[in-house]
């Protein structure tokens, strides 16, 4: 069984390859009569498409989506919707040495021991181009949230962290590295720059907050928030771990540190009991609480990379490889846009699932 849909209420489903000759998304589960066009999906696919700055891959992609399905007249019929980002800067040639050798680090030898075939040009299937699906996707569950808005950023690349006191949300889109701290922009450009030189790649880290999720979303066991934004993140190229609020801080916290003390709301107030605090990332037994949605995610070094490393043909003979093409130097800056998307994809599964059993709060 092959496993491409994510979702439960509000469902997606991805298919293409990285070269072939269009990748997509049929989105189902959407409501009926939202506000829905191309352009309310391009820009967040602007934002992580490649070639925009030194530091990403420099395969010229324009990502430009369409719509094939379930809008009419502007506005989304609760039918599947499908859309569709044409490939037009492929480069198979420069993946005719993993024809015949794994690249370290890569899926191509876990590939060849399940299906015994394999898409070699840029990893085929398991190529980060498929994020592309999964952004256009998510902009279709911004638009089925309301209320919710949703930030990501970079918080470290290769150990070296942000400082939180220079921490402007309006850096985020001023530097390539969706960093909100211009301090670390600065550094990070020469780091990277070194990095990309040399052939080589580095990790980083990348925080998202999702704001205005109102208290009761999730379950307590196995539909639980937390679990299903771990799931989604985990399911995202390259990366290789997931924290929710404090994450493995707490581990080392005492009981009353990482308390979110409750007190209550302002008199004649209907706003509920104020959280203190957030050590929790805003979910409590699986459930939101109310205060902002808080994930770290941890992206590894791209495997592709210039410098030889060892390892086998198909045949099991020893070699060595060099990954040619075109590459991120750090894959976990393009990963912002996508770790928003899946935030997105969750929060709009769990907005459904909560309408469905409890009904619209307040009415």
């Amino acid at each position: 069984m092959s496993f491409n849909t994510f979702g439960r209420v509000f469902r997606f489903t991805t298919w293409g390859e990285s070269h072939g000759p269009a990748i997509g998304t049929v989105v189902d589960g959407c409501p009926p009569g939202i506000p829905l066009s191309e352009a309310d999906i391009q820009p967040w696919l602007d934002r992580r498409k490649p070639g925009t700055s030194r530091f990403t891959t420099q395969r010229r992609e324009p990502d430009e989506v369409r719509i094939l399905s379930g809008v009419f007249e502007g506005k989304t019929t609760g039918t599947p919707i499908s859309l569709m980002i044409e490939n037009v800067d492929q480069r198979s040639k420069d993946y005719g040495d993993v024809a015949l050798a794994y690249r370290p680090g890569h899926a191509d030898q876990v590939y060849d021991v399940k299906y015994g075939f394999r898409d070699y040009r840029g990893g085929g299937r398991s190529s980060a181009r498929e994020t592309a699906s999964r952004v256009a996707a998510g902009a279709v569950a911004r638009a089925a949230i309301p209320g919710v808005s949703i930030r990501g950023w970079v918080s470290a690349i290769g150990g070296d962290g942000i400082d939180y006191a220079h921490f402007d949300a309006a850096e985020i889109d001023r530097n390539p590295f969706f960093c909100p701290d211009p301090r670390a922009a600065e550094r990070w450009e020469k780091l990277v720059d070194e990095v990309r030189k040399a052939g080589s790649s580095i990790g980083a880290v990348v925080e998202c907050e999702a704001t205005g999720v109102p208290a009761g979303w999730g379950a307590p066991l196995y539909a639980k928030l937390d679990s299903e934004l771990a799931s989604a993140m985990m399911s995202i190229n390259a990366v290789k771990g997931v924290e929710i609020g404090d994450g493995f801080e707490a581990a080392s916290a005492r009981g009353e540190d990482n308390a979110d003390p409750i007190r209550p709301g302002p008199p004649g107030s209907n706003s509920g009991p104020r959280i203190m605090a957030n050590h929790a990332g805003g979910i409590l037994g699986g459930i939101s609480n109310g205060q902002p949605i808080r994930v770290r995610v941890a992206f590894k070094p791209t495997s592709s990379i210039l410098i030889p490393v060892d390892t086998v043909t198909r045949d099991g003979a020893a070699a060595e490889i060099v990954t040619k093409g075109r590459h991120d130097p750090c894959v976990g800056i393009r990963g912002v846009p996508v770790v928003e998307a899946m935030m997105a994809l969750v929060l709009a599964d769990q907005y459904l699932l909560d309408r469905a059993q409890c009904g619209v709060r307040g009415a």
